[in-house]
């Protein structure tokens, strides 16, 4: 019989082996981890593991918390509040050079704060702020980056999908993850702002300047965007203050936007239906992925894989830092060949028992964790909302897009760098948290 070592490597080589194949990555998962259980403990016991595994997942009351905000985020898309956060912010700003790319990440911020999805953001800012750029003159690669990095605002602002899984895994208060997202969320936004503003400086007649509008036309347009931010102040709010815990916010905040999109007129039965029936896909897939995830960790449990790595790289006496180094520059990597949601959940349940053992803090690399993976997914060659712009949008080119977000790259690695020396931007507000 083969050594728990050597049933681990073959493991990790059929893994990526099936998802090379194009096997969807919950799949693989759950076909390494029972197949690879069953060699070491039986197979009997390994077909009852999924059954109980599917069971209490699907059942966990604090795993409604991914529906209940894919929903929420459901209804804000299908109620066209994406338009009107955009027009909002071109009102205020379209005037200055480069106005319409930062309305467009002020606008992929706050949709991102309602919605939880980067894709989704980039899908939809594809439809609403391409075809404005490109009318005002803005340049194609421009116009295309500045999209792709307003969509990865969605994995960091709450409610981020890729958020919770990470709390489900690590068995992290989701409450205190999404808070924790907030700060960091906002100092992308205002560094992605900052370096349009750096690019309008640096190379002058690249970017226009529209019209400027008057202050009835942006309090009209202010009017329009009122109350899905009221929305996510008052479920944020509730969180932060101790009011409801992730599930009961996720359930407010479906409602919420339920509501709101009924009393203004934007979400009719198609809609709602249709609504409804994303929600139901996407919360399948995620629970599929969690499903394979969880028994893919009790493989790497009883090969004791996390312990090995754990012992080898402490062993390799570069400090904690230098760890933490090889982590994130392995995140890096894998963020080229591999959607963000697949890395945190084949690499957390390794790499988590090792920062515990080094005494990072697990909200805070949390966080990180989620602003490395930010990074892959607009880094070729598989960038994920680089591909979404680009079924979108029909004539551009990747090579354009990945051209447009590269000084952004540039502005998220300085990000991550400063998220590293000063944990406190991530840590501060759950501290404060009540309850």
């Amino acid at each position: 019989m083969l050594s728990n070592e050597t049933v681990a490597v073959i493991g990790f080589v059929t893994l990526f082996v099936l998802m090379l194949l194009r096997v969807p990555v919950g799949m693989a998962m759950g076909l390494v981890g029972v197949a690879g259980f069953g060699y070491l403990t039986g197979f009997e016991p390994a077909l009852k593991l999924v059954g109980q595994t599917t069971m209490r997942t699907v059942t966990d009351y604090s795993f409604g918390v991914i529906p209940m905000f894919l929903l929420m985020g459901a209804f804000v898309s299908a109620s066209g509040i994406s338009r009107e956060l955009f027009r909002a912010g071109n009102t205020f700003v379209g005037h200055w050079k480069g106005g319409l790319g930062i309305a467009t990440i002020g606008a992929c911020g706050g949709f991102a704060a309602i919605s939880g999805s980067s894709v989704a953001t980039a899908a939809t800012f594809s439809a609403v702020a391409y075809p404005e750029m490109r009318r005002y003159g803005y340049p194609q690669s421009f116009s295309t980056g500045v999209i792709a990095v307003g969509g990865t605002l969605g994995a960091m602002l709450p409610p981020s999908t890729v958020l919770a899984v990470y709390g489900i895994i690590t068995q992290q208060d989701i409450g205190k993850l999404f808070i924790a997202g907030i700060l960091p969320g906002l100092l992308a936004i205002v560094m992605h702002m900052i370096t349009i503003w750096i690019i309008g400086v640096a190379r002058p007649g690249f970017l226009p300047a529209g019209p400027k509008s008057s202050w009835s036309e942006r309090l009209a347009a202010f009017r329009d965007v009122w109350s899905p931010l009221l929305l996510f102040l008052f479920v944020i709010g509730g969180l932060y203050g101790g009011f409801f815990i992730p599930t009961e916010a996720g359930a407010v905040g479906a409602v919420g936007a339920f509501l709101i999109g009924v009393a203004r007129g934007k979400l009719n039965r198609d809609g709602i239906l249709q609504s409804l029936l994303q929600a139901t896909r996407t919360a399948a897939a995620v629970f599929t992925i969690l499903i394979g995830a969880i028994c893919f960790g009790y493989f790497l449990t009883i090969t004791q894989t996390p312990q090995h790595i754990t012992e080898f790289l402490t062993g390799l006496g570069i400090g904690p830092y230098g760890v933490l180094a090889l982590i994130l520059l392995m995140y890096l990597v894998l963020g080229c060949v591999m959607d963000a949601m697949a890395m945190v959940i084949l690499t957390v349940p390794i790499v988590f028992p090792l920062i515990t053992a080094l005494g990072f803090d697990p909200i805070w690399f949390g966080i990180v964790i989620v602003m490395t993976v930010e990074l892959g997914l607009i880094s070729p060659p598989v960038g994920m909302n680089v591909f979404v712009i680009k079924s979108v949008i029909k004539d551009v080119s990747m090579s354009t897009v990945f051209k447009g977000v590269a000084p952004f790259v540039i502005t998220d690695l300085i990000r991550l760098m400063i998220l590293i020396a000063f944990p406190i931007i991530a840590v501060w507000l759950p501290m404060r948290m009540i309850g």
